[in-house]
């Protein structure tokens, strides 16, 4: 029978069972608790020994002993504890010995034969292990890995042998002293002394994963970031990289403040691309929740010439984007104001003609009046954009045309729901619109116009249940829509490319901004159906038309509204099994030919992953397309084997038969190393950016991270 004894002195054994991060030590108040001991026998001798034995097991706080036997001498407090012994705590730290002796002090011992495990992953095995001042653990000829270790004498996969390791249980970090690198046991590298952070340490200062590129244009280079931290709440990376044509150095900055948090991201190069010249960029990014709801974000994007960013691998761009806003979002309003900067880096673009600098002020607030239902609202925007060119615009050209907008905006709007389902909206309200345009030899300074308008909306849903327990959905839609929009002409800056889709059939205007708005009488018709099968499976299809008084010029050929009836909109989606999914839309003219048309989709499985898309869109100069344009988007991954994976990615003009951007890439991951190979080719080429390819290659040995956020999988051995 088993017996249980509090031993508040034999077993504070917590000091030598393994690190405690300082931040998650517990406190005072629990080490100090008597310690739990079970075992089949628990007996003191003649001369003072407390013996227990047969399944010991010894529970203080989160730590657990196991051993074959405890034996305490009172005499000279020696502490003798017979394996195997297994030491666990949290689930963070696991130690293995064969025996341990402790002296009086129990801050003093050794361990034969030991073993420590940080997160069931990194292993240090050593002869000897012993523990000083209750702070550092010394292991002797030691073997360090986070490889499946078999019992056949089989070498890991790589490990780290060293003379002497200690372990530092206040600073979380790990000490080695004449260290081997070995792959397959075969010394690699050898290291005086090399310092590393134990496993369950969440940040440290040092030497991240390592990694080489080799492109055409700079050659091959090898890039090693050095991480620092300065404080609990912010750190620097500083990354060099160096190849025979560039001398680069990458740096990121974080910072994490009460209601917010900060990220800079940038680079200094000189380079043998632009000899003489010093290049880079800068990226910034924040966001802050401030008092009283509001948010504050901002994301500033720079950089010093525009094939920089095609040059060194950054995020593929063709146009940089800085915004700082300020918004604040609740049930009944709305309140935004934004500052943005376009920076072109298309050689078709010239800098000073293109709207760079933008204010966009924006109000909304909804209202519920009890005397008449439903839901009115009122908005106010206030727009302006600079141009930098003094140029004067003219009706086909804005060259350096600025122009500033205010609108006013009232709506009501309320539903109402009859016997059988069908649904009744209408919807009534007016625009003021205000604008003042400088640098125009056209268009008048000062200009005014007023849009009121009203749109009725009929729905009919059904719905039928089939005999084999699917379900079919039916909404027939029908709205008759007004507006008469009078005063003067205006430029039109912000809605130059008109999109026709479900988003925008039963619109009042279907120009993307207030700059511009439809005028007249419109009927809008269309069909939604639906259906959902038992198995799983979906589908989805809509079609539209819009059919005006009178045709509206301002729409260009390929948006599918410039006549009198508009293109046939088509929509359709599929979905099998929350595994394959396809969708398409397109735009179906009256030569039975598409004006637009796209088809996306996506294939999902737990060892593959597909997604492409097509794209074709029909000539229309006055949308900058002089020709057909005709593309293919592919990208996909496969998991070949628990550890191996490959991926590709594809875009290809199918208008000049010719690849855009193409990429390989092929991963191998297990327990205790990932190794990444990856392959880009670059075809297009500007006047500032030759075509290009791209090598990777990165490895680390994992076991020394916080967390890995890949699936891991531990290879098991065989017996041969």
């Amino acid at each position: 029978m088993r017996r249980a004894l509090l031993l508040s002195v034999v077993l504070p054994w917590i000091v030598f069972s393994g690190p405690v991060p300082a931040q998650t030590q517990p406190p005072a108040s629990e080490t100090t608790k008597p310690a739990a001991l079970v075992a089949d026998q628990v007996f003191i001798t003649s001369d003072r020994r407390l013996i227990a034995k047969g399944n010991v097991e010894a529970f203080q706080a989160d730590i657990r002993l196991r051993a074959k036997s405890i034996t305490f001498d009172q005499t000279d407090g020696a502490l003798q504890i017979e394996g195997p012994i297994r030491i666990d705590q949290g689930g963070e730290i696991t130690i293995l010995a064969d025996a341990a002796e402790m002296d009086r002090s129990l801050r003093d011992g050794i361990l034969m034969g030991a073993r420590m495990v940080f997160q069931q992953q990194l292993q240090l095995s050593s002869l000897q292990m012993s523990r000083t001042a209750g702070r550092y653990t010394q292991l002797y000829k030691t073997s360090v890995t986070s490889c499946h270790v078999c019992e056949d004498g089989r070498p890991p996969l790589w490990q780290i042998r060293a003379e002497r390791v200690i372990h530092d249980q206040l600073e979380q970090q790990l000490y080695f002293e004449h260290a081997q690198l070995r792959v397959l046991d075969v010394p690699v590298f050898y290291f005086p002394a090399v310092r590393l952070p134990d496993p369950t340490l969440e940040r440290s200062s040092g030497f991240l994963v390592p990694s080489t590129r080799t492109t055409s244009n700079l050659g091959t280079g090898a890039k090693i970031p050095y991480f620092f931290t300065l404080g609990p709440h912010k750190d620097l990376t500083l990354s060099p990289y160096l190849s025979p044509k560039t001398r680069t150095l990458d740096w990121r900055y974080r910072q994490a403040f009460h209601r917010g948090n900060i990220e800079l991201n940038g680079a200094y190069t000189r380079d043998d691309l632009q000899p003489g010249e010093g290049r880079g960029y800068i990226f910034a990014e924040g966001n802050f929740h401030l008092r009283s709801g509001y948010r504050f974000e901002f994301d500033l994007k720079t950089v010093s010439d525009d094939g920089y960013i095609a040059d060194y691998g950054l995020p593929d761009k063709d146009r940089l984007r800085s915004e700082i806003s300020l918004t604040k979002a609740e049930r009944a309003s709305l309140i935004r104001a934004r500052l943005i900067n376009f920076k072109t880096l298309r050689d078709s673009e010239d800098q000073e003609l293109i709207p760079s600098s933008i204010i966009d002020i924006f109000y909304q607030r909804r209202f519920f009046p009890n005397q008449i239902g439903g839901e009115a609202r009122t908005t106010f925007e206030l727009l302006g954009l600079n141009r930098s060119s003094d140029i004067q615009g003219n009706l086909t050209n804005a060259n350096g045309r600025d122009q500033a907008r205010f609108t006013a905006d009232f709506d009501w709007r309320r539903n109402w729901i009859f016997a059988g389902g069908t649904e009744l909206k209408w919807e009534i309200g007016a625009a003021a619109d205000g604008f003042i345009t400088y640098d125009d030899a056209f268009f008048s300074e000062y200009a005014t116009r007023v849009t009121p308008r009203s749109a009725l909306t009929l729905r009919r849903p059904m719905t039928r249940r089939e005999a084999s327990g699917a379900t079919q959905h039916l909404e027939p839609i029908l709205q008759l829509g007004w507006s008469n929009s009078s005063g003067d002409t205006t430029a039109s800056e912000e809605s130059d490319f008109v999109e026709f889709d479900q988003g925008n059939l039963l619109s009042l205007s279907r120009f993307p901004a207030s700059d511009a708005r439809e005028d007249g009488v419109a009927l809008a018709y269309g069909f939604n159906w639906a259906r959902f099968a038992p198995s799983g499976w979906q589908a989805a299809a809509s079609i539209g038309q819009v059919i005006r008084q009178d045709a509206d010029t301002r729409f260009t050929k390929s948006s599918g509204l410039s006549d009198t009836a508009s293109d046939l909109l088509l929509a359709g989606q599929i979905k099998f099994n929350n595994e394959l999914a396809l969708s398409a839309r397109g735009l179906l003219n009256d030569s039975i030919n598409f004006s637009k048309a796209e088809v996306r989709g996506d294939w999902k499985r737990d060892d593959l992953s597909l997604t492409g898309s097509y794209l074709w869109l029909g000539s229309d100069p006055a949308e900058g397309r002089s020709s057909e344009t005709s593309e293919v988007w592919v990208d996909g991954s496969y998991e070949i084997s628990p550890s191996w994976k490959a991926s590709a990615n594809l875009r290809y003009d199918i208008s000049d038969a010719r690849a855009t951007r193409a990429g390989l890439g092929l991963a191998y991951s297990n327990e205790c190393v990932t190794v990444d190979l990856s392959v880009n080719r670059r075809y297009t080429s500007t006047t500032s950016v030759d075509p290009s390819t791209d090598f990777g290659f990165t490895i680390s040995l994992n076991g020394f991270s916080v967390n890995n956020g890949s699936k891991q999988y531990r290879r098991s051995c065989r017996n041969s």
